[in-house]
């Protein structure tokens, strides 16, 4: 598996990053054996990033990958790991110095680890920007000088959110950004970002490559917040594909592999078929290429919802 410079951090992650909301239950149960074995299969197969969230199941994302990790018996410098604060199950959205704090104990005692490698404020566009601004991460930073965390970063959705943020603190406060669902087949608005991002030294991670289901042979579960245009023409993209033979979700999963400009794309997993499916995925990407045909077809389909997205978080005035 390829390992991409995460910005300025200096950490080396894999193409493809284990996005373990799954572990939480979020699209089903998953048996602890399974969950096991699929984080075992990972790092067999050369993945070493690892994502979670406190929100994720309610905490039992975090504490089944500390679980699948220990389990693994890997070495912890062997491991990149990411977990996120300010967004929380029954709590909603509190992006507090206080509650930040506590968030990253909290957090380490779940995984049962000293420290995690980034910790990132989740969905940041819940809540006035100047508080991430001016309250978020001061705290983070400490965060950061107290050795509980090595790397800060953000995530959301509204990519404006990003330059908001970035340049009202002072440079270098901000190690990573996640962003999501933005850098696919059918949305490809973060590239107009990326130089914006570099020259701020910023290390750039991308998830949801399958668009939350929309580049599903299954389709998007029932609550996707894309508007009824988008999942049609996604529907139509993943026929045309299974018509073919081919499979959609392959096809998304390489076109968000084929930029260097962003370090690791996370994709959701649950089973070693799953993690099996993905890095087969990368490494005939890296082999033989993508299949160009079939893409620009797909492309033409998905033209006219070409970086249609969806509103997410409160009203910035």
């Amino acid at each position: 598996m390829e390992l991409r410079e995460l910005g300025g951090t200096g950490l080396r992650v894999s193409a493809v990053g284990f996005g373990a909301s799954p572990l939480g239950n979020v699209f089903g149960d998953v048996p602890r054996d399974t969950a096991r074995a699929a984080v075992r299969r990972a790092l067999d197969l050369g993945i070493n990033f690892f994502d979670t969230s406190p929100y994720y199941g309610g905490t039992v994302s975090e504490s089944v990958l500390g679980d699948c990790l220990r389990h693994a018996a890997v070495p912890r410098d062997r491991v990149v790991v990411a977990t996120k604060c300010g967004r929380y199950k029954d709590e909603g959205f509190d992006f507090s110095a206080a509650r930040v704090t506590r968030s990253i104990d909290e957090s380490l005692a779940r995984l049962g680890l000293d420290y995690v490698d980034i910790l990132h404020a989740h969905d940041i566009e819940f809540t006035k920007l100047d508080q991430i601004v001016n309250e978020t991460i001061p705290a983070l930073k400490k965060i950061k000088e107290s050795g509980k965390a090595r790397f800060i970063g953000i995530t959301g959705l509204p990519l404006s959110i990003y330059p908001y943020v970035l340049d009202r603190v002072p440079p270098g406060s901000v190690d990573v950004i996640l962003s999501y669902c933005h850098f696919g087949i059918n949305d490809t608005s973060l590239v107009d970002l990326l130089p914006y991002l570099k020259s701020k030294g910023v290390g750039v991670i991308t998830a949801s490559p399958l668009a939350m289901g929309l580049l599903t042979d299954n389709g998007p579960p029932e609550w996707h917040p894309a508007p009824e245009q988008l999942k049609s023409a996604c529907r139509a993209a993943a026929e045309h594909c299974s018509k073919k033979g081919k499979s959609i979700t392959k096809l998304a999963m390489q076109y968000s592999l084929m930029s260097n400009e962003i370090s690791t794309v996370l994709v959701g997993m649950n089973s070693s078929k799953q993690v099996e499916e993905n890095v087969a995925a990368a490494l005939e990407l890296s082999t033989s290429g993508i299949d160009e045909e079939l893409l620009h077809e797909v492309e033409a389909i998905l033209e006219p919802v070409k970086n249609l997205t969806w509103p997410s978080g409160i009203q910035q005035a």
